[in-house]
């Protein structure tokens, strides 16, 4: 009896790796059009079709899109409404997944998308990851890493322009006493909302102040002792710019419980607007970056991939804007 073709004798066949056949006969992301049809001629050849019914119908394509989320906190919900309008049409369902960090936070994602791709989704969108540098045989589009541009197709917002227009403003309305809460040191986009801090005092001519910078970390709790810190300093700050919105929230509350008035004695811009940032009282003046549109420019980008086709860019920068409301004024002036 003739023994039958294997994926080893394919892959010898056409002079490529057995991962690499699979990723032919599964219809699979990650090689070229021309090494695909070189290794089906291949299979064809040998006869491999009768083992390959198995392998099809547990490579089926799935038409579900995965987005992988740290937590489901106010930025993964707007990235999350913006990616399911941009797929509403697109004949893809969408799987929202946040990974358990039990042992660790770090590289979560890669664990996440061993468990799912092939089996559950045809390609992911991971929400500020902690790693850009994933094996996967599907497509991944990563918005706003946290170390910035890699292999990856990526999607973000200018920080940098956001947080250097937000601090130009406090100077511009007279403030000069300025204090930055920053956000996580291991994300880029803090990084660069530190950057663009430091340079709008540059610019104006006013020193850097180490003693004017706290961190919060992003999140509401973190950020509360570091407004606390700042609030209540020999010679105060007449502004706070916090490098997200979570984190400018907790200063206005921190400041109305120590019955220091927003922004009477103190203004606060915050960074993202959140639906949170509209609603509150004093409404939030912050940095707008289209958190919506990040989501959805994400989706675009993937869907894009999964077709096969060469999308017109692979790192995309999306611009923010200054939007004013109730918490910032000129130092001292009552509103």
């Amino acid at each position: 009896m003739t023994r039958r073709a294997t994926i080893h004798d394919v892959a010898a066949a056409a002079g490529v790796s057995v991962s690499t056949v699979s990723k032919a006969v599964n219809g699979r992301y990650g090689i070229s059009e021309e090494t695909a049809a070189r290794i089906l001629d291949v299979v064809r050849t040998l006869g491999y079709e009768s083992s390959l019914v198995a392998s099809s119908m547990r490579s089926r394509k799935t038409g579900v899109i995965g987005i992988l989320v740290a937590d489901f906190e106010p930025f993964s919900a707007e990235i999350l409404k913006g990616v399911g309008t941009a797929l509403r049409e697109s004949g893809f369902d969408l799987l929202a997944y946040s990974g358990s960090r039990q042992n660790s936070s770090d590289g979560w994602e890669r664990r996440s998308l061993s468990r799912l791709s092939g089996t559950l989704i045809d390609g992911a969108i991971m929400v500020t990851p902690t790693v850009v540098a994933t094996s996967t045989e599907i497509p991944v589009v990563a918005i706003d890493p946290h170390t910035g541009h890699a292999d990856l197709p990526t999607v973000e917002s200018d920080s940098f322009g956001g947080a250097l227009r937000a601090t130009r403003y406090l100077i511009s309305i007279g403030h000069r006493r300025i204090g930055f809460i920053a956000g996580r040191p291991d994300l880029q986009s803090s990084n660069l909302r530190d950057g663009g801090y430091r340079r709008a005092l540059a610019e104006a001519g006013i020193p850097f102040d180490p003693a004017l910078v706290r961190v919060g970390m992003y999140q509401r709790e973190t950020a509360r002792d570091p407004a606390i810190e700042l609030l209540t300093m020999p010679g105060r700050p007449t502004a706070i710019f916090a490098a997200n919105d979570l984190s400018a929230i907790a200063t206005v509350q921190v400041a109305a419980e120590l019955g220091i008035s927003v922004p009477g004695d103190v203004s606060v811009i915050g960074f993202d607007d959140i639906p949170e940032a509209s609603q509150m009282s004093p409404a939030l003046t912050t940095i707008r970056q289209p958190i919506q549109k990040l989501g959805a420019r994400a989706a675009d980008l993937l869907v894009t991939l999964l077709a096969g086709e060469t999308p017109a860019a692979t790192h995309l920068q999306l611009p923010t804007r200054l939007v004013v409301r109730a918490t910032t004024a000129p130092p001292g002036v009552r509103p």
